[in-house]
């Protein structure tokens, strides 16, 4: 249908000039051949932008938000300020609910998760993460009862951790720049050393014993290695998966992963290089040869270390963005710095890892394009305006940061 400059200034001043780009609206398609509403399309197309019902036909996103503890509120701020202006630009609606999940209500109510939150966790699209820890709180109740615990129980069996040097970042490896350092680590998320199992025996005795279980399940294992084979195929850049394990001690464990791994290779991914490392050697070849990496896969316990040494060689904790995911389910997204208590309130803390979170998430559920435009904007702020990403030394203030990123979007 032909829509004269009197309709496509209509479409342009009630939606943006990008739409007005676009083929008609699906939904207009009705009056393609009858003259009368044709002549009455300027009209129809008023009426509409003042309506409630354009809205009501946009996509909207159930998002649980849980701020945390420390500066987890206010990166989440920030991160929701830039899922508010992108969500504007890319026709989309998110529905936020907000939960006092940490520290504070602990120490308040003495509840970390409680069994009827989880089950609300459980009907959304997908849950933005701040921080977890608290300095009042001993170590392992929250990261256990909170983090570990939606990890689990919703089946978030990869954790995904992009390592990525965006450009104006200081790296701390020499002659390294964002050519080299461009790698994604897939961590087994739900088993291995997590689980939780073991004992102790004659605790207290100088002849105590204590166990821990790495438990690896072939259904675990398998599930976790194919996405890292579909994850690699789909990048299409060097398509090269490494296994990093140790094969040489963990007889049984790494046996377990390595045969998986061959097998279903060569069966179903032909086109994807394997390779394997040592996870010693790993962390050795990712100071000093990053580029060798396209996509590494792990377990539980090695991914959780690695996934640091990234951090550092992206630039910081100020950066590193990571998914809690089950593919198909709800899945979880997070800056990984931690609740970083010595700095809460300041307003130095850097927002960019949240805000790269919440494209992790907005890619997820299907929103690409505002996900690589979040990118963007943060690759030209940190090109472009900030001095350095530690917290204090960016130049600007927490707020501020967002405020960047969100005027990179819109220009």
């Amino acid at each position: 249908m032909q829509v004269g400059e009197d309709g496509l200034q209509i479409i342009r001043e009630i939606f943006d000039e990008r739409i007005a780009r676009q083929p008609v609206l699906l939904f207009l398609d009705s009056i393609a051949y009858n003259p009368q509403k044709v002549r009455d399309f300027p009209q129809v197309l008023r009426k509409l932008g003042r309506s409630a019902d354009w809205r009501q036909m946009m996509k909207t996103y159930k998002i649980a938000v849980i701020p945390g503890d420390g500066t987890g509120p206010e990166v989440v701020r920030e991160g929701l300020k830039v899922l508010e202006a992108v969500s504007g630009m890319f026709d989309f609606k998110t529905d936020l609910k907000i939960y006092d999940l940490g520290g504070e209500r602990y120490l308040k109510t003495g509840e970390v998760l409680p069994d009827s939150v989880l089950q609300e966790l459980r009907t959304f699209d997908s849950i933005f993460l701040g921080a977890v820890g608290h300095p009042d709180v001993k170590p392992g109740i929250l990261e256990k009862g909170l983090l570990l615990k939606i990890r689990f129980d919703l089946e978030q069996y990869i954790n995904l951790r992009p390592v990525k040097l965006y450009p104006g970042v200081n790296c701390p490896l020499k002659d390294k720049g964002p050519e080299d350092i461009d790698f994604v680590v897939v961590r087994e998320n739900n088993e291995g050393l997590y689980v939780g199992e073991g004992e102790f025996i004659n605790k207290g005795m100088p002849d105590e014993v204590a166990i821990q279980v790495s438990r690896n399940t072939r259904r675990g294992v398998e599930r976790c290695l194919r996405y890292a084979f579909e994850l690699t195929r789909r990048r299409n850049k060097k398509k090269q998966l490494t296994l990093c394990g140790k094969t040489n001690v963990l007889t049984y464990a790494f046996d377990l992963w390595e045969r998986v791994f061959h097998e279903i290779g060569a069966g179903d991914y032909p086109d994807i290089k394997r390779d394997y490392a040592h996870v010693d050697a790993t962390c050795m070849w990712m100071v000093k040869n990053p580029e060798w990496f396209d996509v590494i896969v792990t377990d539980n316990m090695f991914g959780d270390i690695i996934t640091d040494l990234g951090a550092m060689i992206q630039g910081g904790m100020g950066i590193a963005a990571g998914g809690n995911i089950h593919p198909g389910g709800v899945s979880m997204f997070e800056p990984i710095g931690g609740s970083a208590p010595k700095y809460t309130g300041k307003g130095v803390i850097n927002p960019l890892a949240a805000i790269c979170a919440v494209g992790m998430l907005l890619d997820y559920l299907g929103e690409a394009q505002a996900a690589g435009a979040i990118e963007k904007s943060v690759m030209r702020v940190t090109a472009e305006k900030l001095k350095s990403l530690n917290a204090g030394k960016m130049g600007y203030s927490t707020s501020e940061v967002g405020d960047l990123v969100v005027e990179a979007l819109r220009e």
